[in-house]
């Protein structure tokens, strides 16, 4: 199936390797970030968080904390009694049709804390060292209790209870699916295989740390929230409808933000700590945190187990998909954390042609920090599961990873296709995207490397995934242009740059239209009042949906701006040709510039345009990742040699920002399969919360990475594309896991290792 691209005028932008306008300010150290800021008076606050995972406390002194020097508010959880908890969203009913209590996440915890960590009492002072003094002079005593850290302990008899008033630690059930089908299904399958793992819990480690500056003018009775985040709307509106209570008039502010990858969605904490203390004050309070900090309480991403099995025929057909999952929620009910698990239910079948599903999930807590949206959200879990059993299927029936896969694809003609998960696919041509990554690859040229590697004593594997990926959800993102007197044009929406390029994507939408330079369009994101509302950016969806809608504001700006030429010109509307900040008549020299035209105009409203692009339904990138690993078994080391993939992204807006979305999204899902891994002790400790503990991985771990594209425009997407942003994280972590796997099994009939795969249990593995 191939779906003709949409086509665009010769001086579009659209598909150019532009390069980013944005990154000269970033490399002469021009930046500005939220900790750059300085303000009058500012003053530091400081969070004294608890050090263990699971006690009762009680606050029994803080006189001498607030009589210390510089020290000029501490605030207790009675001092924001009055104030609401962090809300979260997405619960849905269980089996029974009941839907499980949220568990949200109070201002600052009161009698009980959760996980070391947690919020007790915020600090407010002259000088950030003054604050941690004085934090050092609050009484507080803890009742200790046993902790619970692993999320399959949780749900034993017995366990310690993260909410000792709910009686049990699961935060929710959920089913989808047909059970009664799929028990029927197993039972008269040729085959069945069976796989078990776990999803490692993994932490964000964006460059820049979340920080946030607090104001208050008390004539206005209003609010200043400066912060980093993932867009300013929805910080806004948590704080001011669930926190606050919905009686306060906040703007919301977001500068340069240094990476974001879900975690800074949200709102935390420290945010309406520094607007509270803000206003109590009459001064500026900032809080900007430390690295320690964003380990213990920036949420944390995946960590859950699973248990799969697929029935199949005596030819290797799948029949049916039978999944047990247990995610684990951490502490409380994160903002959108309870939802992440429903969007890999969701995804679960993948890109194969199962008929059957019972897909059964089970929330639970534990006295870990929360957990919720991390670079793909749901998605990632859920290909790197199916993409794991399939491979186990594939050795099972003796079959090739790649044969396996051709007979279970969904094919063209069946589509639009609905899954058993409830998500419909447009378009795909699953079987050509792989057939191009094996000729990549050179897949048939595997055997002479692997002889090679012996030959060194080495052992080495292969593998590959399909992933496919639902984002840009259904749902829009309007786009405000308007004309200035210097013959700029400045484009505003509700998303919100962590890095991606946005300034320099969403110019290649409208310059083009209106004959100026990339640099000649102003984007500006992240002011609450300037802009009316916003999605913000996660889920991949701000070039799906913004982008589209900028494209058509930025034609109907230039109607406007053609209409007011022709009318000074002279000239039919339709006559005018943009072209170099002239409005020209085609065929002549008679021109007037877009400075005279935005001077002259007579209404304001003929210099703005905007427009807003519905989605009705998700768009579905996927792609093929081969990966070769080498692995040393005196060592226990373990290196991607070759990584090659072939992935669908629909229409391409900017090869060389896609490119760069790509290789970090990759090193991203190399990073969870053999390096990172968060972990806690018994009692609740987090044993990795620095980098002298927690591995990232390095640019010098890698080879370059062979890159290539079968697109398959969306028909969704109003201009075919389908959105990049997650899509490498999701399609590496389980190819470069089944090339470890392959290594092990060729070498020691080892068909299985749990993430991340180290040294030690590589070497483990390979002279047990």
């Amino acid at each position: 199936m191939n779906v003709a691209p949409p086509k665009f005028g010769s001086k579009s932008l659209i598909g150019a390797s532009v390069r980013r306008t944005e990154d000269e300010a970033f490399i002469r150290g021009k930046g500005r970030y939220t900790s750059d800021i300085r303000m009058d008076g500012m003053l530091q606050g400081y969070v004294v968080r608890s050090p263990v995972a699971n006690a009762s406390f009680t606050i029994t002194s803080v006189d001498e904390a607030r009589a210390a020097p510089g020290v000029q508010l501490v605030l207790t959880p009675d001092d924001v009694a009055h104030l609401g908890t962090l809300a979260a969203v997405g619960m849905r009913p269980g089996p029974d049709g009941e839907t499980a209590p949220y568990r949200p996440i109070p201002v600052l915890a009161k009698d009980r804390v959760r996980h070391v960590g947690d919020a007790v009492a915020f600090i407010v002072a002259d000088t950030l060292e003054r604050a941690k003094d004085a934090a050092e002079l609050i009484e507080i005593d803890y009742d200790m209790e046993d902790a619970v850290t692993s999320m399959t302990a949780a749900l034993e008899d017995g366990a310690p209870l993260v909410w000792p008033e709910a009686g049990s630690n699961k935060a929710y059930v959920n089913v989808h699916g047909d059970a009664d089908k799929a028990a029927e299904v197993f039972a008269g399958a040729a085959h069945v295989t069976t796989i078990d793992f776990v999803q490692n819990r993994l932490v964000s480690n964006y460059m820049e740390t979340r920080a946030a500056i607090g104001e208050y003018d008390a004539e206005k009775n209003r609010f200043t929230l400066t912060c980093g985040s993932q867009g300013v709307h929805g910080q806004r509106n948590i704080i001011r409808d669930k926190v606050f209570g919905g009686d306060i008039d906040l703007h919301v502010i977001t500068p340069d933000v240094g990476g974001g990858f879900g975690p800074k969605g949200f709102v935390y904490r420290e945010y309406p700590l520094v607007l509270e203390a803000a206003k109590r004050l009459g001064q500026p309070v900032r809080w900007v945190g430390e690295r320690t900090e964003h380990f213990l309480v920036d949420n944390h991403g995946r960590a859950n187990t699973a248990h799969a099995e697929m029935a199949m025929d005596e030819n290797g057909r799948f029949l049916a998909m039978r999944i047990k999952l247990i995610a684990d929620m951490g502490a409380y009910t994160h903002q959108f954390g309870v939802a992440i698990p429903f969007f890999g239910a969701q995804m679960a079948t993948g890109v194969y042609d199962i008929p059957v599903l019972d897909f059964h999930l089970t929330g639970v807590f534990t006295n870990t920090t929360p957990v919720d949206a991390y670079r793909g959200a749901g998605r990632p879990e859920a290909a790197f599961l199916v993409e794991k059993l399939v491979d186990q299927c594939a050795r099972d029936m003796k079959l090739g990873p790649d044969e396996i896969r051709r007979r279970n694809f969904i094919k063209p003609e069946q589509m639009p296709y609905k899954t058993q998960g409830g998500r419909l696919y447009d378009v795909g041509e699953f079987e050509n995207c792989m057939e191009k990554a094996l000729a990549n690859a050179d897949w048939a040229g595997f055997d002479a490397r692997l002889e090679a590697s012996k030959a060194e004593g080495k052992v080495r594997g292969i593998g590959m995934s399909y992933y496919i990926e639902a984002c840009a959800f259904a749902g829009s993102e309007p786009a405000y242009v308007q004309l200035l007197d210097d013959g700029t044009v400045t484009m505003d929406i509700g998303t919100q740059s962590n890095g991606q390029g946005h300034a320099t994507a969403y110019a290649q939408f409208v310059a083009g239209t209106l004959g100026l330079d990339v640099d000649k369009i102003k984007v500006i994101q992240g002011d609450s009042d300037r802009i009316p509302t916003g999605g913000g950016t996660g889920g991949s969806r701000s070039i799906p949906l913004g982008g589209v809608s900028a494209y058509y504001a930025g034609e109907a700006l230039a109607q406007k701006i053609r209409k007011l030429a022709a009318d000074e010109l002279e000239a039919a509307a339709d006559d005018i040709e943009l072209v170099d900040g002239q409005a020209v008549v085609a065929g002549t020299d008679r021109s007037v510039s877009l400075i005279e035209i935005a001077k002259n105009a007579q209404d304001p409203a003929d210099l703005k345009a905007d427009a807003e692009f519905k989605q009705a339904e998700a768009t579905y990138p996927n792609g093929c990742h081969i990966c070769e690993v080498e692995i040393d078994p005196t060592t226990g080391v373990g290196r991607v040699e070759r990584y090659t993939m072939v992935d669908d992204y629909g229409l391409t807006v900017n090869p060389m920002l896609l490119l760069g979305q790509v290789h970090g999204g990759v090193v991203q899902g190399i990073g969870q399969a053999l390096y990172e891994d968060a972990v806690y002790d018994e009692s609740g400790q987090l044993l990795t919360a620095s980098f002298m503990d927690y591995a990232m991985p390095r640019a010098d771990y890698f080879p370059n990475f062979a890159f290539d594209t079968h697109n398959v425009p969306s028909t969704t997407n109003a201009l075919g594309i389908k959105g990049a942003g997650e899509a490498a994280t999701i399609g590496a972590t389980p190819a470069v896991m089944n090339a470890v796997c392959d290594a092990l099994w060729r070498a020691k009939g080892v068909p299985h290792i749990d993430m991340p795969a180290t040294p030690l249990k590589l070497w483990a593995a390979l002279n047990d």
